[in-house]
């Protein structure tokens, strides 16, 4: 469930004053305001990078080894470090996840998760070497085929929409972008 502002904020990253929350002059949505310096703290979804990477057909997944979902599969993929574009942070998390080289491809899905204030972009990658090197947030990186995707154990919705989206665009002939709300 997502934090009401209230639980999230409570003090000024300027000055350190405690918060109150009001609705700025000029804006029509509750804020963490400071009475002390006047900032106003704006809060916004956090976005999730990542990649669908294939080598010869098969598409690469990740068992997770980190809380949520440990034990699961997903697409490798996690948060986006200022600083750095949507295409750095899917190379840089698909590197950290798999290590995996890639070839970045065009942005596929784009998945708004409202209720826990993220967004989700998952890129078209093909990898240049079947060669993996997981790190620490990964039990095992593998290369599934469509008929061997283990669906039952796939740890996010947002992976699981992207996956049923590349095979069907796959059978298809051809790729969209493709962009939806989960619920």
């Amino acid at each position: 469930m997502l934090l009401s502002a209230r639980e999230r904020i409570r003090h000024c990253r300027a000055c350190g004053s405690a918060v109150e929350y009001r609705v700025p002059p000029d804006d029509n949505r509750e804020r963490a305001v400071c009475p002390t310096c006047g900032t106003v703290h704006y809060e916004n979804p956090l976005n999730v990078v990542g990649t669908v990477p294939v080598w010869e057909g098969r598409v690469l997944l990740c068992k997770r080894a980190i809380e949520p979902r440990y034990g699961l599969w997903t697409l490798p993929a996690g948060f986006l470090e200022l600083g750095e574009t949507t295409e750095q942070g899917a190379l840089r998390e698909t590197d950290e996840e798999a290590g995996a080289r890639i070839e970045l491809g065009a942005l596929f899905t784009v998945l708004n998760v409202v209720r826990v204030g993220q967004l989700h972009l998952f890129y078209r990658a093909t990898m240049t070497s079947p060669e993996l090197n997981p790190g620490s947030e990964t039990l095992e990186a593998r290369l599934f085929a469509e008929d061997e995707v283990p669906w039952d154990q796939i740890a996010f919705r947002t992976v699981r929409e992207t996956l049923a989206h590349f095979f069907a665009d796959r059978r298809r002939g051809r790729f969209d972008l493709h962009c939806a709300d989960i619920g």
